[in-house]
Order: C-alpha cells, then sequence, then structure tokens
C-alpha cells in the first residue's frame, strides 16, 4: 500500500510545478503587453517631437522674416537720414565761404572808414588852424569868449525863466496833491466814534441788582476784584454801569454779568469761574476781530499771531481813537494814494495795517510801540518793506521807500478828523496807567486796579509775601510815591487787599 506521505509529497510537487508553469505563463504574457504600451508611447511622443519641430521651425522662419524687414526698414531711414546729413553739410560749407567773403568786405571797408576818418580829422585840423588864424583866439579862448557873451545876453531872462518854471511847477505839484488827497479822502468815508469809558449793561428785572451786589457787597467786591472795573449799581434804573479805562477789562466785565445772570447763581466761587470763561472767550474773539480786519482791507497773508495782536488792538485806544478802527482807515486811505501815485499798493496797506502793532504788547513789554512792531515783525519774518514803511509815522526812522511817506500821511489824515481824538481822554487814561504801574513795581504786589476815575487804587498782594504790617507800610510808601510822580486833582484813596484763603478737599 502506498503511504499516505507520499501522495501528499507527490501532490505538492505537482501543484507547485502547475503553479510555476502558470506563473511563467501569466509573467510573459504581461511582458508582452508593457512592451506594446511603451512601442505605443514612444510612437506617440515622436509624432509630437516632429509637429513640435515643425511649429518651431515654422515660427523660426517667422521671426526671420520679421527682423529681416525691419533691417531693411532702418537701413532706408538710415540711408535718409544720411542724405540729409549731407544736404545739411554742404549748405554749411555753402554759409561758411559766404561768411568769409563777407568778412573781406567787411575788412575792406573798415579800411576805407580808416582813412576817410584820417582824412576828416586831418581836415579839420586844417580848418581850425585856419579860423585861429583869422580870429586871432585859440580855441578855448573863442568858447570862453562865446559862453561870457551869451551869458551877459541871457543871464536875466534865464534867471526869469527859471523862478517862472518853478513857481508853476511848485504850484502845479501842489494842485495835484491836493487833488490825490481829496480823492483818497472823497473815497473813503467812515464814520469816528470816540471810545468811552463806561459800558452799560440793561437788566431785565431791576431786583437783580440785590443779586449783583449780594450780602454785605460781597459780590460785587468779588467781581470788582476778578475783573478789576467798578461796577455802578444805583446811577441808571435797569441798567449797571461798568466803568474802567481799560477796554478789554469792561469787555470781560460785561461777559462775566451776563454769563452770571443766565446761569442765575450769583456767588464768589461762581464770579470767579464765569469770569474765567470770559476771558477765554474773549481770546476767540479778538482773533475773529483781527481776521475781520484784515479781510476788510483785503490783506489775506499775514501770520495767525499778527492777526491775533490785531484782533487786540480793538481793545485799545489812542487818545480816545480805537487804535484797529485808526489801522483800518490808515490802510484804506494809504492803499488810494498810493494807487493814486503808482506806488506799492499791497506794501502801504500792511504798512498802515501794521504801524501801531508795537501797541498790543507796549503795556507787557518795556520800549516803544514802534520799536516793539519792528522787532514783532520781524520775528514773524514780514517782508523789509513792510517794516521800513510803518517804522517812520513818527519819524523815529528816516524814509526808507516812498510808501513810508504814504503811512505817515494816512496817521495824519485820520487822526486829524474833526473829534476822531481828545487829548484830554488820553490823559486820563495815562494817568491811570501810572497809578497802577506804580503799585505794581513793588514785590509782593499781584494786581492793581485803579477804579472811580481814578480816585481809587484797589491793590491785591500776595499773603504768603507780604503780612498786615507789611501791607500798612506799602499803601503809606504806594501814597507818597503817588504824591512825589504824579499830578492829580483831588485825592487817591490806596486801598491795600491782603487776602488769605485756606483751601482743602475732602475725599
Amino acid at each position: 500500500m502506498t503511504s499516505p506521505y507520499l501522495i501528499t509529497a507527490v501532490g505538492v510537487l505537482l501543484g507547485l510545478g502547475a503553479g510555476y508553469s502558470l506563473r511563467q505563463f501569466l509573467s510573459v504574457r504581461k511582458a508582452g503587453s508593457v512592451e506594446e504600451k511603451a512601442k505605443t508611447k514612444l510612437e506617440t511622443a515622436e509624432e509630437r517631437s516632429k509637429k513640435i519641430i515643425l511649429e518651431a521651425e515654422g515660427k523660426a522662419a517667422d521671426l526671420l522674416a520679421e527682423v529681416r524687414r525691419e533691417g531693411r526698414e532702418q537701413k532706408t531711414k538710415l540711408d535718409s537720414l544720411e542724405e540729409r546729413f549731407l544736404k545739411r553739410e554742404e549748405m554749411l560749407d555753402k554759409k561758411i565761404v559766404a561768411l568769409g567773403d563777407d568778412e573781406a568786405a567787411l575788412k575792406g571797408k573798415k579800411e576805407e572808414f580808416k582813412k576817410k576818418e584820417l582824412e576828416l580829422s586831418s581836415l579839420k585840423e586844417q580848418l581850425e588852424v585856419q579860423l585861429e588864424k583869422i580870429s586871432g583866439l585859440t580855441r578855448d579862448q573863442a568858447l570862453s569868449s562865446l559862453q561870457s557873451e551869451i551869458k551877459e545876453t541871457y543871464s536875466k531872462d534865464l534867471a526869469i525863466s527859471i523862478q517862472k518854471l518853478e513857481k508853476e511847477r511848485k504850484e502845479e505839484i501842489e494842485k495835484k496833491s491836493a487833488e490825490i488827497i481829496t480823492t483818497s479822502l472823497e473815497r473813503y468815508a467812515r464814520s469816528q466814534v470816540a471810545e468811552l469809558t463806561t459800558t452799560a449793561f440793561h437788566l431785565t428785572d431791576e431786583e437783580l441788582k440785590g443779586k449783583i451786589i449780594g450780602r454785605e457787597g460781597r459780590n460785587i467786591r468779588a467781581l470788582e476784584r476778578a475783573t478789576g472795573v467798578e461796577f455802578v449799581i444805583d446811577e441808571t434804573p435797569d441798567s449797571v454801569v461798568i466803568s474802567s479805562f481799560d477796554p478789554l477789562r469792561r469787555e470781560i466785565a460785561r461777559l462775566a454779568l451776563e454769563k452770571l445772570i443766565k446761569d442765575g447763581r450769583i456767588q464768589p466761587a461762581k464770579i470767579e469761574e464765569k469770569v474765567e470763561e470770559a476771558k477765554q472767550e474773549i481770546q476767540k474773539r479778538i482773533m475773529e476781530i483781527g481776521e475781520a480786519a484784515t479781510m476788510e482791507v483785503g490783506i489775506y497773508d499775514l501770520p495767525k499771531e499778527i492777526i491775533q495782536l490785531l484782533g487786540r488792538l480793538h481793545f485799545r485806544t489812542s487818545y480816545g481813537q480805537n487804535v484797529l478802527l485808526h489801522s483800518i482807515e490808515m490802510a484804506h486811505i494809504a492803499g488810494m494814494l498810493a494807487g493814486e501815485l503808482g506806488l506799492n499798493v499791497e506794501i502801504a496797506k500792511k504798512g498802515a495795517l501794521l504801524h501801531d502793532i508795537g501797541k498790543a504788547i507796549d503795556h507787557e513789554v518795556e520800549g516803544t510801540h514802534v520799536e516793539l512792531g519792528r522787532k514783532i515783525l520781524k520775528k514773524y519774518n514780514l517782508p523789509d518793506l513792510v517794516i521800513q514803511a510803518m517804522q517812520s509815522h513818527h519819524e523815529d526812522y528816516p524814509y526808507a521807500i516812498p510808501e513810508a511817506y504814504l503811512v505817515t500821511t494816512a496817521d495824519v489824515l485820520s487822526g486829524a478828523r474833526p473829534g476822531a481824538r481828545r487829548d484830554s481822554l488820553e490823559n486820563y487814561i495815562k494817568r491811570l496807567s501810572e497809578l497802577e504801574k506804580i503799585a505794581t513795581d513793588f514785590p509782593g504786589v499781584k494786581t492793581a486796579y485803579a477804579i472811580s476815575a481814578g480816585r481809587e487804587l484797589r491793590v491785591f498782594v500776595t499773603p504768603e509775601k507780604i503780612d498786615d504790617f507789611r501791607a500798612l507800610e506799602m499803601a503809606r510808601e504806594i501814597a507818597n510815591r503817588i504824591q512825589s510822580e504824579l499830578k492829580y486833582p483831588g485825592e487817591i484813596k490806596v486801598n491795600v487787599i491782603r487776602e488769605m484763603r485756606a483751601v482743602e478737599y475732602a475725599r
């Protein structure tokens, strides 16, 4: 009997043989399939490469043709340019030859002129010699004799003619000047209102006066101290009179009082707050006033700082005349005079408008308003011509340009209008300013206000620096200095005020 193990081994061998044969068959078949695919892809690639080569050859041929065409065009242009250059070169050669001929001809004519000039000079000398022989006089002697004869014959007539000409010319110049000034003044007509030293504030209710005065007068004292003006309550019904020689203080006081009445709460703390608000508001108004002034005279290129100072001039007076209105009037007059005379209108206008700009700070800085004005204009880089036009209106500096004469003329015309200026008011304001200056010169003085038309001087001192005993001494010293330095009618009350405040915050 056959062993089962043997049968199994034979079966395994037969299976292995069959599997190997099958595998070989499949491998051969698969290799044939891959080779066929590779061959197909190779043929496709060859066809595509031939097609690309053909396309490239076609593009290269087109490009070559284009390059050749452009080359031919460039050659044609170059040939044309070369031909033009050759023609120009020929023309230049001809012109050079012609110029050479002209130069030779000119040289020939020059030689001829020289010969003729020598001949004329020789002939002139011969004639002079003959004339000297005939007259028995040399050339200089004959000239001197002729001049003497003419002088003797016509000297009297000449003197009369010169006098007549000077007289007629002077009359004509004066007549023309009068016509120009008259025409300018006729073209500019502006009302003149002299500045006052009081402002009336209308009240809607008479009972408001009690609130303004306050308990035992504390409100009105706080108002007067904060603003530096005097409030006159009982003189006129339904109104309060604000009195001060300084228009700026009066306007601040008016605004502060208006704000307090609108608020309804009139008390010392609220008064200080509203006065500070009024000061801030007046600074904005000053800028608006300055801008309006420059627009009125047609000047638009001034720096903002100069415009701000112009606005401050609205609250300054000169002999009772508003300084800003005076400057605007001068600018119009100077501009029209410059137009009539054919001078620089812009320089004349600017010089006139800014001639008193130093008065905006002359109470804060030492120096005349002319010097301060020159420094201000130089600081803000205004043209030298404008400075030269404004600096001579008080004849502190020589008249450097014609426009300077126009500024001075406009200043005289503006100030000479009937009612434009009042010397007594200017002296009054000057006296009050000097009163305040004497007080503020003392160390420890915070502020000083001249009120009651100069009959009282209120001096506020710093309590940390001045004690009560020193305040008494200071009042006597200020009074003595006023007596020795100022002239005034009646008597002046010196009131030194030392107020101590203790402030603390609850947190």
